[in-house]
């Protein structure tokens, strides 16, 4: 299996769609530059983080897909003879939204699709209000430069997710995010909360042997609610290798392209010495399809 160079594009945004997506494109070109094959995108890149509040008129943010997003970012695909992971608010039907990421093969072509399955709902990221829970499962995108095992911010806290992705056949964990700091929270409580975020994905890639990938967004987005403080998104998208080193990480303040050549085959040489699929007690672990063990 050769090597492959992957990239994370940390941007701010904003909601002039033209001016967010030209960036958009400016970086992933300096991705596909670097020779870049997999390029992977932040949560919502196409605008501001419209969840900080609950509006009905945020709706008309989303689109179908296929649709005008999808021709612009599998164009960009194409133009670059990429693998692009990218995040958008789909519009399936009328009063029916996902949180969905869509990948583009190299010539363009939606490779495979996947729908946010854990929704939060917490103070500035009220998301149930806007998204359905995913009904695709965790299933991997299978493109031209490996298994994907394609997740969704919040998805990222749930190692369930993440194993059974790994055990339909990913070979890397993906997880486009849009995380961020209350600026009211005490320094320590931010960092508390940053570290908690790299640990638990690193785990992910621990207990599973694969390669994690985080891309997050990064700059303070002002919130609508005037008496909300808003968020600072705190970048430090990162690459973690299958036994959770962390082999490259962003800044917490800057926008970055954070490229880093993977070797892919390092996960079977991991998990033959720490074979922790082979041990797993399947036949003991009924209850964590319960809801709490009363």
């Amino acid at each position: 299996m050769k090597p492959l160079k992957v990239s994370l594009i940390q941007q701010s945004c904003s909601d002039d769609q033209s001016e967010t997506f030209a960036k958009t494109g400016s970086m992933v070109r300096q991705a596909a530059a670097g020779g870049a094959k997999l390029v992977v995108l932040q949560e919502l890149h196409n605008g501001t983080y419209f969840c900080q509040t609950e509006a009905t008129e945020q709706f008309d943010r989303a689109e179908p897909i296929p649709g005008p997003a999808t021709e612009r970012l599998g164009a960009l695909a194409k133009e670059l003879g990429i693998v692009l992971v990218t995040s958008l608010f789909e519009r399936r039907a009328p009063g029916l939204y996902h949180n969905t990421a869509v990948v583009f093969e190299q010539d363009g072509a939606i490779a495979g699709i996947y729908r946010k399955m854990h929704i939060p709902d917490d103070p500035g990221f009220y998301e149930k209000f806007y998204f359905t829970p995913g009904d695709l499962g965790f299933t991997p995108i299978r493109t031209s430069v490996g298994t994907l095992g394609l997740l969704v911010c919040w998805d990222q806290w749930y190692p369930e997710a993440a194993r059974l992705m790994a055990l339909a056949g990913a070979e890397l964990l993906i997880y486009p995010t849009a995380i961020g700091w209350d600026p009211a929270d005490t320094p320590e409580e931010q960092q508390r909360q940053q570290d908690a975020w790299v640990a638990v994905q690193r785990g992910h890639a621990v207990a599973n042997g694969l390669p994690v990938l985080a891309a997050n967004r990064v700059g303070f987005e002002a919130s609508p609610d005037p008496h909300a403080s808003g968020i600072s998104f705190w970048g430090t998208s990162f690459i973690a290798g299958p036994q959770g080193e962390l082999l490259a990480k962003g800044s917490s303040d800057k926008e970055e392209v954070i490229t880093l050549e993977l070797d892919l085959a390092h996960s079977e040489t991991v998990r033959r010495i720490w074979p922790f699929l082979r041990d797993r007690r399947i036949d003991a672990y009924g209850d964590l399809t319960r809801r709490f063990r009363d």
